[in-house]
């Protein structure tokens, strides 16, 4: 049996959920490993019973708090010094010579580009549209949060649309310590965006998402592929008095513990009762907890988020695509330009609102709430939306193209 080797960023829950749900529906027809530097969601692999390469240097919580910053364009910094990436490189080679996989998949592990090019192995990502330079090249583009200041809103926003294609080009600046890296091992350098798209890359959204349908074969939609964790729903939110309107306020393991805590005091008083797995986020953050705020750790949000009217995320692509799934309307915050692009992407279906993290007020997250509670518009367009995401098993589909591709 032919082995893949599968290497998910697990300090970041959606993408660690995403890669074991495709290593679960492999494990039949590959001899299926990971590799991980590090991170809470480990467990996601192990308690499946996959074999975990526990690589070296590990990263450190210090380490994974500045990768978020840099994704959330916080600190101009690079994600690794190139000695730490070398270093990464060299183990990532001594472990591919050793257990001689036919592909590695990943989402944002982000030495294994170089290694994969280095090694001449096929490379799949496992991303989404909104990610990647055929969305920001095209008409769907839009000038991201992080640079909405004062001068540009003078600007029309027709232009700073037509101006955010530009900006894929500072990924020359991000290449330059990869490319630099890849030379050192006698590899080719990247070129425009390929560092992000692999040899393929698997899309865990369906084309009716995005509406970026002309794309290249190498891009494979495989339809939403989300976190099903297999918990059960616990008491103390089955028991929930059903008295009001329920909300659910979750920000994945990216969001913003300030924002996480201002949107929680606001919701103070407010008419409904709300689920709010940001235990870990909030954590040594003093928060004041309104009475009709439940905070939680992890929840089995497939099955939380359907008993809400409506959900207030963070925009990524996986708790968007929940959220879709439970047939509810989003009220969302994107903490990075990706998690904008989902965000927008609802927008234009009819079933979402979005406020910019850059003008972010409390209060405009509880009027939003308030308006999409009651709008039947709105809930329309997200039931019929999760009828055409039902129709899809992104893992099924995934397993199955890794299988004509590199099985045998």
């Amino acid at each position: 049996m032919k082995t893949l080797l599968f290497a998910p960023a697990a300090y970041n829950f959606a993408e660690t959920s995403r890669l074991v749900d495709i290593a679960l529906a492999c494990r039949d027809r590959f001899r299926v490993i990971f590799a991980s530097y590090g991170g809470d969601f480990e467990w996601l692999i192990t308690d499946h019973g996959f074999p975990l390469i526990f690589m070296q240097p590990r990263l450190t919580p210090q380490k994974i708090e500045r990768l978020y910053r840099i994704m959330r364009w916080e600190s101009v910094n690079h994600p690794f010094g190139l000695d730490h990436l070398t270093e990464r490189i060299k183990g990532e080679l001594a472990w591919l010579k050793a257990l001689q996989p036919v592909a590695v998949v990943t989402g944002l592990d982000l030495s294994w580009p170089v290694t994969c090019r280095v090694a001449g192995l096929p490379l799949v990502w496992v991303a989404q549209t909104t990610s990647l330079a055929p969305f920001w090249f095209s008409p769907l583009a839009f000038w991201p949060d992080i640079l909405d200041y004062r001068p540009f809103r003078l600007l029309p926003q027709r232009f700073l649309n037509y101006a955010a294609r530009y900006l894929m080009h500072f990924n020359r600046i991000i290449m330059v310590r990869f490319n630099a890296a890849a030379y050192l091992f006698g590899a080719r350098p990247f070129k425009g965006t390929e560092f992000w798209e692999g040899n393929y890359t698997l899309l865990a959204e369906p084309p009716e998402f995005s509406g970026l349908t002309d794309l290249p074969s190498r891009f494979q939609f495989i339809g939403p592929l989300i976190a099903r964790i297999s918990r059960d729903i616990p008491p103390e939110i089955e028991n929930m008095p059903r008295d009001l309107p329920l909300v659910y306020f979750a920000m994945g393991s990216s969001g913003e513990r300030q924002i996480i805590a201002e949107i929680l005091r606001a919701f103070s008083g407010r008419p409904y009762r709300v689920i709010a797995p940001v235990k870990k986020l909030l954590k040594g953050l003093p928060a004041d907890i309104p009475p009709n705020v439940l905070v939680t750790d992890w929840l089995p949000a497939h099955k939380v988020n359907a008993m809400a009217r409506v959900s207030v995320i963070h925009g990524g692509l996986g708790t968007v695509m929940t959220a879709c799934l439970a047939g509810t309307p989003i009220v969302g915050v994107g903490m990075h330009f990706e998690q904008e692009a989902n965000l927008e992407c609802a927008v234009r279906k009819g079933f979402a609102v979005r406020l910019r993290k850059r003008r972010f007020k409390a209060v405009d997250v509880m009027a939003a709430v308030d308006r999409m509670i009651d709008d039947a518009e709105a809930h329309r367009r997200a039931l019929e939306f999760k009828k055409i995401l039902e129709k899809y098993d992104a893992p099924a589909a995934a397993a199955r193209f890794l299988a004509q591709t590199f099985g045998d």
